[in-house]
């Protein structure tokens, strides 16, 4: 049950009773608009990200009936640098799991956890840049990042499409809260992530966030000045973006 909705700037913004709730309508509103650009174009490239809060998201799309995946060619938003190439935790095996090997998209392209970051970076630019980018699924940080561009690499001007970024402890220690790694030691501190341009050049950004952790990001997301000192603030100015929220999430943004 959607709790309230209004806009901020641009930015559509919803409130769900459940993590539940709130996916399954992300996914039905991602799944419409799939088959709205499908009835437009041939094909179509989506961005997804990889994080527990995109579970319950992730889950229903994927279930979802009546999405022509073989026209759809999937990318990811942000990996870890120096990660065994099967690590549980790297982004491309989480969304491998979650939905890359679930329907039968056309393409997936993984960035990979290849130490030379540098030619993975040139390898993904190359991708990037000869495509039109429909759709991003995304999430925000507990710092108010988006993919791993943190507040003191988020660049609203970068005129890099990824790149490799040095993780903030804020970052670090989502991931140990998350379940992802036992301490902060194990987190690696070194990603690559698709810039803030990258992302907001996308036709359309849907944006899931659940979870009490994440209430101060939403809050600052959402009234805070726009600026890379919150990266998430960006969405309010992008003409088609909709932010998903839970109840615990939007505790402080429900007056």
């Amino acid at each position: 049950m959607i709790l309230k909705t209004f806009k901020s700037d641009n930015l559509v913004v919803k409130v769900f009773d459940s993590r539940k709730n709130m996916g399954k309508a992300a996914a039905a509103d991602v799944a419409a608009c799939i088959k709205d650009i499908l009835g437009r174009k041939k094909e179509i490239y989506m961005v997804f990200a990889a994080a527990p809060s995109q579970n319950e998201f992730l889950e229903a799309l994927a279930s979802t009936e009546g999405i022509e995946w073989n026209r759809i060619h999937a990318l990811h938003m942000d990996e870890y640098v120096n990660l065994p190439a099967d690590a549980p935790q790297g982004f491309g095996n989480f969304l491998r799991r979650a939905i890359f090997d679930k329907v039968p998209f056309a393409s997936v392209d993984y960035i990979g956890t290849d130490r030379d970051s540098e030619a993975t970076c040139k390898r993904y630019s190359e991708i990037l840049s000869a495509v039109t980018i429909d759709i991003v699924c995304m999430g925000i940080g507990e710092n108010g990042h988006i993919a791993f561009n943190d507040p003191h690499v988020a660049d609203f001007n970068d005129p890099l499409l990824i790149k490799k970024v040095d993780l903030d402890e804020k970052c670090r220690m989502q991931q140990v809260h998350d379940g992802c790694f036992k301490d902060l030691s194990e987190v690696p501190e070194y990603a690559l992530t698709l810039t803030v341009p990258t992302m907001f050049n996308a036709d359309h950004l849907f944006c899931v966030v659940p979870a009490a952790t994440k209430a101060d990001a939403i809050k600052a997301t959402v009234f805070n000045t726009v600026s890379e000192k919150c990266p998430a603030s960006i969405l309010r100015r992008h003409k088609n973006a909709v932010l998903y929220t839970d109840r615990d999430s939007a505790k402080y943004i429900m007056d």
